[in-house]
């Protein structure tokens, strides 16, 4: 029978971490079907106990005012998270189907990113001058409050990291929603957060939903004070209304249909082993896939032919795997629901390359269209599908490029110099990559423009996105 949910006080008492009362639910490999465990699925209970931990801890203790502590403990988790890294991937490549070498790449960069937001919380800084004899201005960075993260299941433990990182560095306590599909690596990861020696009880205090009740809740609570939220533009949309009786601050990163601009000039031998890793990464399930390759007229019907080739090589298996190149869908549904748009897409352009399915293991589609009204252009598709478009010249593909309500990112191609300063700069895209592919620094932000999202993560205004500045004036007597 599953076990009553206990009231907020109790889960309180408890001091957050994972809440493992409540039904508990089966975790399955997607790609074998076998069953891996059980996790604790949650709702508005969980997160209305989650929210009153996180309030209670932002006002009783000294999180919010010591950034000495708060560095420490940021530093104690990548230490934790690190020494735990082979179980995380090996866990992570079960539950959520990409392979080892992939969960390895969203595992490593983790402790990197919560390094530097300990370092980054000891480096306050604001301004301060006498603005007239005797008169003195400041302005102090203070912590918004309780931060509501909502973490998407395509790579849950990056980029929980991403949000919850500079979340505590600024001095918020955090209430955070983990998605159903990770329910055993989203425990693991609580218990490796919470295990750190120097972080208060109840600072962090996270719970799995395979709903949306306790999400929803995050982001109309008038007790969170800030959102960070990682996933798709409708429900972006839908977050910024629920937000809007609050007021709440909102970082919002969403979809993308990431251009792959490839020049004449372009070096083929380097760039479609990136094109193609591009649309296969995660089964193609990131916002940042390369979804649409572009081609100058010039190199267009080898890029093709070159494509085909990489793309029907992609072996398709179970993550564990070592001879997958690509793992599975997150769930048969998603990968008859990409199955289904390949084929509608057959009606506005060819298909060059079409994935065979069985079960979750899809393998990579590729379509030529000419029209970027076609739906196979505009829709983010969430899997291991691009699309080929032929321009001609410059402005020919920064329009094409700039043709759908995204602005993610873009990537160019081009042995050419100048080129990546002309055409980037006209790019509608939050980042631009030349000659490579999904490079993401800490130190620097990125985000989207256009419907893609609302504010920056990474870097300094990863952290700001969290803060309040306050202006104090003093007059001397």
């Amino acid at each position: 029978m599953p076990k009553p949910t206990p009231s907020p006080d109790a889960l309180h008492q408890r001091g957050g971490g994972t809440y493992d009362a409540g039904t508990r639910r089966e975790s399955r490999d997607p790609a074998t079907g076998q069953v891996l465990g059980t996790f604790a699925d949650g709702g508005a209970e969980h997160a209305r106990a989650a929210i009153a931990a996180a309030r209670r801890a932002f006002t009783a203790t000294q999180w919010s005012r010591d950034r000495h502590l708060r560095a420490a403990a940021l530093s104690e988790i990548a230490d934790r998270l690190e020494a735990r890294s082979d179980e995380i991937i090996d866990l992570l490549s079960r539950e959520n189907g990409k392979t080892l070498s992939e969960a390895a790449i969203e595992v490593g960069p983790s402790a990197a990113k919560l390094r530097y937001y300990a370092a980054l919380a000891l480096c306050e800084h604001g301004r301060a001058a006498e603005v007239r004899p005797g008169m003195y201005s400041m302005t102090l960075k203070e912590p918004a409050g309780v931060a509501g993260i909502i973490v998407p299941w395509n790579s849950p433990v990056i980029l929980s990291t991403r949000s919850f990182a500079p979340a505590l560095a600024a001095g918020c306590t955090v209430a955070m929603k983990m998605p159903a599909q990770t329910g055993l690596v989203n425990e693991l990861l609580a218990e490796i957060i919470t295990s750190a020696p120097s972080l208060p009880t109840a600072v962090v205090n996270v719970f799995t939903e395979s709903g949306s009740d306790g999400a929803r809740l995050l982001v109309s609570s008038a007790d969170v004070d800030v959102v960070s939220y990682t996933g798709s533009t409708a429900v972006g949309r839908l977050i910024m209304e629920a937000a809007a009786p609050t007021l709440k601050g909102l970082s919002l990163e969403l979809g993308g249909k990431t251009p792959m601009i490839v020049f004449d000039d372009a070096d083929l031998d380097a760039a479609v082993p990136v094109l193609t890793r591009a649309v296969t990464t995660f089964a193609g399930q990131f916002c940042m896939a390369g979804s649409r390759i572009l081609a100058q007229r010039g190199i267009a019907d080898e890029l093709r032919r070159r494509l085909v080739d990489a793309l029907s090589a992609v072996r398709v298996g179970p993550g564990l795997d070592p001879s997958s190149d690509m793992g599975a869908m997150i769930d048969e549904a998603s990968a008859r629901r990409v199955e289904q748009a390949v084929a509608d897409a057959a009606a506005d352009g060819t298909v060059l390359l079409r994935g065979s399915r069985k079960g979750t293991l899809l393998g990579p589609s590729l379509v030529e269209v000419t029209d970027v009204t076609a739906p196979i252009v505009q829709r983010e598709v969430f899997g291991p599908v691009a699309t080929f478009e032929i321009f001609d010249a410059e402005l020919d593909a920064v329009e094409r490029a700039n043709a759908t309500e995204f602005g993610l990112a873009a990537s160019l191609w081009t042995r050419d110099v100048d080129r990546p300063w002309r055409v980037g700069r006209r790019l509608q895209a939050g980042t631009v990559w030349t000659n490579t592919w999904a490079v993401v620094h800490d130190q620097f932000e990125e985000g989207g423009y256009k419907q893609s999202g609302v504010g920056r993560l990474n870097g300094v205004r990863g952290l700001e996105e969290f803060q309040e500045t306050k202006h104090l004036v003093h007059t001397a007597p």
